[in-house]
């Protein structure tokens, strides 16, 4: 097997899985999730602990200062690199996360063209409210389907051209396998409530603080979990509603994740079971070993 990919919304026990995985079939995991390549934002990005990344060997977490930028261009050419050296040591490449695009570069035989710098500045100047009348003049289909309150994705959307992304039907590597996990909605919603509070009670609110004091208002501050909270911290709305706001972007962006997953990847889906996630483990683990 060239690569193993780990894919599902948030909350749904990827790293757990993951670190599972990689002590069973000696691999090493690269990041899939964009928003944990940025140092300082641990508690709202959910990364694997201090403990799980003493017991496997993790890529690309903690790579950039909160105030640079990285594209998937730049994703692309890193974690391509980094699997041909993981095979190299003989052990298995195991790209773990929920950033669709991201980890949809690397699978298939995406080829990115053009320097799109200049544009992004120029864009980057104006305000959320022309961007979006841009958007909906130029692109009305991306306009109804993303979240339009997030500038960076109202940019990416304006960037998007014909000619950006060619796709071909071959994936990337030759033998690949995209393991999936979910389960249902209620289930679901429910576990990234839970999760948002237990991420205030291990310290989000501070790790949040940190970046705003030192006025970090880059595009890693736009995550779900960040700007919610840049706005309580601004005076803009009360902790009460941050909290509700983390929660319900926490849940739509759960659901665009399936969507995207289920529409643009060949997934092989296994259900969560969180009473005894031991039991998805092995359901899961018994799956490798028969295609392998």
């Amino acid at each position: 097997m060239d690569l193993l990919v780990i894919v599902g919304p948030t909350g749904v026990g990827k790293t757990q899985l993951s670190i599972v995985l990689a002590k069973e079939f000696n691999g090493e995991i690269i990041s899939g999730d964009a928003m944990q390549f940025y140092k300082g934002m641990d508690i709202g990005t959910a990364k694997a602990t201090k403990t799980q990344r003493d017991s496997v060997k993790h890529h690309l977490l903690d790579i950039l200062e909160p105030n640079e930028t990285f594209t998937v261009v730049d994703y692309q050419k890193m974690v391509r690199e980094k699997i041909d050296n993981i095979k190299a040591k003989n052990k298995l490449p195991i790209l773990v996360g929920g950033s669709g695009l991201y980890i949809q570069s690397i699978i298939y035989n995406y080829k990115f063209k053009g320097n799109k710098s200049k544009q992004k500045d120029e864009l980057n100047n104006l305000s959320l409210t022309d961007l979006q009348n841009q958007l909906k003049k130029h692109n009305p289909l991306l306009y109804e389907k993303i979240d339009l309150e997030n500038k960076r994705r109202v940019i990416r959307a304006l960037e998007k051209t014909d000619d950006d992304i060619q796709k071909q039907v071959k994936p990337y590597y030759n033998d690949s396998l995209v393991i999936g996990l979910n389960t249902e909605r209620n289930k679901l919603y429910e576990r990234i409530n839970n999760r948002v509070d237990l991420m205030i009670k291990n310290g989000l609110l501070e790790e949040v603080k940190t970046l705003y004091d030192k006025k970090i208002n880059s595009q890693s501050v736009q995550a779900i979990g960040y700007k919610e909270f840049y706005l309580y911290f601004s005076g803009e709305i009360t902790l009460e509603e941050a909290i509700r706001l983390v929660k319900r972007n926490s849940r739509r962006y759960a659901k665009r994740q399936l969507t995207w997953f289920r529409n643009k990847m060949n997934v092989n889906w296994f259900e969560s079971d969180f009473t005894d996630f031991e039991l998805t483990i092995q359901d899961v683990k018994k799956f490798i070993k028969k295609r392998s």
